[in-house]
């Protein structure tokens, strides 16, 4: 395996730059996601590491080689594309297999071969059949053994579990966090699905129109998002924003909004230099922090607007006075009737604060506001 590293890596098309200035290193056995929208620059990305692009400018680096003009058969690396890419007329060895047929190995060694990975893949029993006569899960799975097949130093997926349902998909992601984890591989993901991303990766590069905006641990992109973007994008349901006004009063800080009501903070360091820049700022609060509360303080009034049973929760939504919407998820059996006040209450060390311009506010020491 091998480490991977863009060196600000631009990719334009004419007058559109896709990937702009990026630098990305991504550790030996790591399993990173480019996650974002469409159009954020992901799949150009990986496809500038497989060679099937070229950047525009900047440096790719595989192991520590420069690879930015290597012809992509040189890189020593497998891809696994959104579509499978299998050749309907061949049968699931013989696809498998055909990596290694296109190096010279021979047939003996490439059915052994392709026999050992389908094995592992649990895919051995369908070797002499057609594309056409197995499942998608199937499929997936021998698009992944033909990765698999031959040793490389990288390994790209791009969207790979998109095309299944959503029991084979939830099935698809466990097995590739466990071959990934038990191999050790350097993989390299292509998604737009935030849940995909939180449950594979070792670290997550969040995109937004040609730039990484964040990049670390799935645990800390969900607590600590750097941005207002990454904290609409990361979560489902998202974090909920609230624009508030602050106002230093001594030592402590008063925020306000409409339906909001909060106990005054403490006046931190990037609280002061916030300010400075402007007196409007956004309250970021997760939905599994609200609870419905009949207290004033932390709080966020206004009416019901849908209450959603989902089994072990529920998503409770209101509609604020400036018709802006907040969701709750809600641990509980109690029922609350749509169109009722309600309030949601939350706790201070539960709040996130973003700057005028959307970035997170940093709390002193990480232990308060």
């Amino acid at each position: 395996m091998a480490s991977v590293e863009f060196r600000s890596v631009t990719k334009s098309f004419g007058s559109f730059t896709a990937v702009d200035h990026v630098d990305l290193s991504i550790g030996d056995g790591e399993f990173v996601c480019l996650l974002g929208p469409s159009g954020c620059g992901k799949t150009t990305s990986l496809r500038m590491i497989a060679g099937l692009e070229t950047p525009s400018s900047g440096q790719i680096l595989i192991g520590g080689d420069d690879v930015t003009g290597l012809h992509p058969k040189d890189r020593q690396i497998s891809m696994v594309f959104q579509d499978y890419a299998l050749y309907p007329h061949m049968n699931i060895a013989d696809n498998i297999a055909y990596p290694l047929k296109v190096r010279g190995e021979s047939q003996e060694k490439r059915h052994a071969r392709a026999q050992e990975v389908a094995g592992v893949l649990k895919i051995g029993d369908l070797l002499s059949r057609l594309p056409s006569q197995i499942s998608g899960g199937q499929q997936q799975r021998t698009s992944l053994a033909r990765a698999l097949v031959y040793p490389s130093r990288v390994y790209l997926f791009d969207e790979p579990l998109s095309n299944l349902d959503a029991k084979l998909r939830l099935e698809a992601r466990g097995f590739l966090n466990h071959l990934q984890r038990d191999m050790g591989m350097t993989a390299i993901y292509v998604t737009h699905d935030q849940a995909e991303a939180m449950a594979l990766a070792t670290r997550i590069a969040v995109m937004d129109r040609g730039r990484i905006v964040q990049y670390a641990p799935p645990i800390e992109i969900y607590r600590r998002p750097a941005t207002t973007f990454v904290a609409n994008f990361v979560g489902n349901p998202p974090m909920n924003l609230v624009p508030v006004t602050a106002r230093a009063e001594g030592d402590s800080v008063r925020l306000s909004a409409d339906g909001v009501t909060l106990a005054p903070l403490p006046l931190s360091a990037g609280l002061k230099a916030a300010l400075a820049a402007g007196p409007t700022l956004t309250l970021g609060v997760r939905p599994e922090h609200l609870s419905v509360t009949e207290e004033a303080d932390n709080s966020i009034g206004g009416k019901l607007f849908a209450n959603e049973n989902m089994g072990p929760e529920s998503l409770v939504t209101m509609e604020r006075p400036d018709a802006s919407r907040v969701t709750a998820r809600i641990f509980t059996d109690d029922h609350v009737e749509v169109g009722e006040t309600v309030r949601f209450g939350f706790a201070p060390e539960h709040v996130t604060l973003f700057d005028g311009a959307g970035t997170r506010i940093p709390r002193d020491g990480e232990a308060g506001l």
